[in-house]
């Protein structure tokens, strides 16, 4: 097993609910340090759900240190810049000063994350669901099997069954808008003329609001979030109402005809969870679990794994577990506070249709490096 560094004496033993990006980048950090580490997915096979996702500086880093960057980067996409355009003329070109970003699809990144994990010896169990946990160090499963460990993570979403035992104290709350996410073929020569390799932020206002972001993610797939209000019953009905989109994007049409015909597509609120606490004793909470966020800046899986691997920097201090959890939630917390609260508020006041929105404060995320532990790239 390459790169795990093994101590001599008795191996440290986590536990980690869920198999998403944030628990399994968790564990192949953990695994890399010497850490005993099993892992928990509650379906019958490893697979990632959802469509496109982004990665910036910050989630780059974690792949680098988690050694999946290079296989990453095969397949997935940088767009030439980040286009914004107001009823289909563009207002704003975003190159974000050389900031390193990349587009793929989600099962690109899950596929080389479960590959890692099981090359450094993750212990790897499906149909095994956690339904429970003890701030001592017990996780209790579905099936009634309880496992004493000297690490809980609960990275098992946005319904954490991990969180809701425990009791974390929470505020959730959703926002006007959703949004459908797809993956279909880039259809780039149907499309014709124009610049079909940026990233294109497409936003309307009349005669309904709906917006689309089309993302390239490598030479064959296209990234759609099509967004439109919950109360819109056309704008965010699935499978997609092709009429209704292709009256608004005309020029997308070979790309929307091929969404119209995804049956499985879904149509999800914004929406945002905060906690009082991340940690209670031996137990942490990663992702959405205890940080579910909008996705206007494009940081909710970044900061995800950004703060898995981070929680294994500050376990190899050499305090006790409870100490260095408590002292990595007060390290890394402020980063994800701030982009959570800048990705609520660009959400709530539909705030990317004005174009050049990625300020300082919105990338202050993206610039954070977790291996230096440093803020990179300028403002």
């Amino acid at each position: 097993m390459a790169n795990v560094n093994k101590s001599p004496t008795k191996l440290r033993r986590a536990e980690v609910a869920g198999a998403g990006f944030a628990g399994l980048a968790t564990a192949i950090a953990l695994r890399q340090n010497g850490w005993e580490v099993t892992l928990h997915e509650r379906s019958d096979e490893l697979r990632a759900f959802g469509a496109g996702i982004y990665l910036w500086h910050n989630g780059l880093r974690v792949l680098e240190g988690l050694n999946v960057l290079n296989e990453v980067l095969q397949g997935s996409h940088t767009p030439p810049t980040y286009e914004t355009w107001m009823h289909n003329k563009s207002i704003s070109r975003e190159t974000f000063k050389g900031l390193p970003w990349r587009v793929m699809t989600r099962s690109h990144l899950h596929n080389a994350l479960v590959d890692r994990a099981k090359a450094v010896g993750v212990n790897i169990c499906v149909n095994s669901e956690a339904v429970g946990a003890d701030p001592q160090g017990l996780l209790t499963l579905q099936s009634g099997e309880v496992r004493q460990a000297d690490l809980i993570v609960g990275a098992d979403g946005v319904s954490s069954k991990i969180r809701d035992s425990i009791g974390f104290k929470q505020d959730r709350w959703g926002s006007t808008d959703g949004i459908i996410r797809l993956i279909v073929p880039r259809k780039k020569a149907e499309l014709g003329h124009g610049e079909w390799d940026n990233t294109i932020d497409m936003w309307n206002f009349w005669p309904r609001v709906q917006r689309i972001l089309y993302s390239p993610c490598n030479e064959n797939d296209l990234y759609l979030g099509l967004m439109a209000p919950s109360a819109d019953t056309r704008g965010s009905r699935v499978p997609l109402d092709l009429e209704v989109w292709v009256e608004m994007f005309p020029f997308l049409e070979p790309c929307l005809v091929e969404a119209a015909k995804l049956q499985t597509a879904r149509y999800d609120k914004y929406e945002t969870t905060k906690l009082e606490s991340w940690t209670r004793g031996k137990v942490a909470l990663v992702g959405d679990a205890a940080h579910a966020m909008c996705p206007a800046i494009a940081q909710g899986a970044g900061c995800a794994i950004v703060n898995g691997f981070s929680l294994t920097q500050d376990l190899e201090a050499g305090n006790s577990v409870e100490d260095a959890l408590v002292a990595w939630e007060k390290r890394i917390r402020p980063i994800t506070d701030r982009a959570q609260q800048i990705s609520a508020d660009y959400a709530a006041n539909r705030s990317l249709s004005k174009g050049n929105m990625f300020t300082s404060a919105a990338l202050e995320a993206a610039r954070y490096d977790p291996i230096k532990r440093v803020f990179s790239w300028p403002q």
